[in-house]
Formats: C-alpha cells, structure tokens, sequence
C-alpha cells in the first residue's frame, strides 16, 4: 500500500484549481457536505423551538 502525501501548493491560486479538481470528481460528498453545513447551521442559529420538536421527531422516524 503506498502512502499518498498532500502536496503543498505555493500559490492560493494553486490550491483553487486544487479545490475545483476535488469538487468536480467528488459532486456527492461535496453536496453531502454542504447540506450537513447548512442543517446544523439552521439548528444552532435560526430554528424556533418548534422547528427543533419538528426535527426531533423526524429523526427519531428515521431512527426506527
């Protein structure tokens, strides 16, 4: 098994062609993500109680 390393980039233009690489070969796990981001976003900072007994108990569905 080889050990693959992180290459450094020396510009910051560098790292964004890196990123867009990256976003372009995984377009799943990047929406994965971003979605995960913005749930727990609405929950730490713009949910009511309500919307938080709403999520609970869908979760707890998905749970079962």
């Amino acid at each position: 098994m080889t050990d693959k390393k992180r290459k450094g980039y020396s510009t910051s233009e560098g790292q964004r062609e890196a990123d867009k690489r990256w976003a372009s070969k995984n377009k799943e796990h990047k929406n994965y993500l971003s979605r995960r981001s913005n749930a727990r976003g609405f929950i730490r900072s713009l949910a009511t109680t309500e919307d938080l007994h709403e999520l609970q108990d869908l979760i707890n569905e998905r749970l079962k």
